[in-house]
């Protein structure tokens, strides 16, 4: 792997964390799958695009990439070992063989200078410890004509369904958990203009989507999701047994008003975010 600028990401996502991603993509990629369509119609890929993937996880954007890039080549990037080599099996296993998985810290990776066409991402780009210079870096790697599309979280809201359904747990989630510290780091769209505009780009825009997250089949099963992902396992370290059956039965129960045909089904809100390369050479 090349240089890392950010030590304490690669550090967590290739620990517990990033293995419990890489154990189970199905339930994150059900989590978030929903915002897929929005941000791919955001990123408008063609045929023969070139594109890259930023914070590309076990690589489900990858691989939807690489078939709409059917005539193109698609690059997935990320600090995770465990992740990507679940993202590579996936592939081999799809049949996709215009996807190639790189681990690595794009904020400073030595990619192709104007060797893309689009720079995608869902959520990964949220972790830079030095935003403007990351998308300054990622900027050099677009292509003239090329196009930024990502998508991160809306801040959250203690009136919001996802808080609602978890209220129990909100007094024990003091702290993010190695993996998510950085996840509020683009909360704010007017500090979205400001990093992206500070680093080159122009013709911003960032748009409200909406979409349901799936969580589980059932309450029961979304519970354990919930009590299994790293914030909640985090914070819950030092609680005792007892403490977190109880806080679980709560949620368990708070669930159910969001139980579906279609599994455990609680509304959620990002931002899609879309800016081109400025074509000024005063910006280097």
């Amino acid at each position: 792997m090349h240089a890392i600028a950010n030590r304490q990401q690669a550090e967590a996502w290739n620990d517990w964390e990033g293995i419990h991603w890489a154990e189970h993509p199905e339930r994150y990629n059900a989590m978030m799958g929903a915002f897929n369509a929005p941000l791919f119609a955001a990123a408008s890929i063609a045929a023969h695009d070139w594109v890259l993937d930023v914070g590309c996880g076990t690589g489900q954007t990858t691989r939807l990439a690489a078939q709409q890039a059917y005539g193109g080549n698609v690059v997935g990037i990320d600090l995770s070992a465990p992740m990507l080599e679940r993202a590579r099996s996936d592939a081999l296993a799809e049949g996709i063989d215009n996807v190639t998985f790189e681990q690595g810290d794009a904020q400073v990776h030595p990619f192709p200078d104007r060797g893309f066409d689009v720079l995608l991402s869902r959520g990964g780009v949220m972790f830079f410890t030095d935003h403007i210079a990351a998308f300054t870096h990622l900027r050099h790697a677009l292509a003239p004509a090329g196009r930024l599309a990502f998508l991160g979280p809306q801040p959250g809201s203690p009136d919001s369904a996802y808080a609602r359904a978890t209220a129990a747990l909100s007094p024990f989630l003091r702290e993010a958990s190695p993996a998510a510290r950085g996840m509020g780091s683009l909360l704010d769209p007017a500090r979205i203009h400001q990093v992206l505009a500070a680093a080159g780009f122009t013709d911003i825009d960032v748009a409200p989507a909406d979409a349901p997250m799936i969580f589980g089949a059932n309450a029961g099963d979304a519970a354990d999701f919930i009590f299994a992902m790293g914030p909640t396992r985090y914070n819950l370290r030092d609680v005792a047994p007892t403490t977190i059956a109880r806080i679980r039965a709560e949620v368990h129960d708070a669930l159910t008003e969001f139980e579906t045909t279609d599994g455990v089904c609680i509304p959620g809100s990002v931002w899609i975010v879309t800016a081109s390369p400025t074509h000024n050479p005063s910006i280097k």
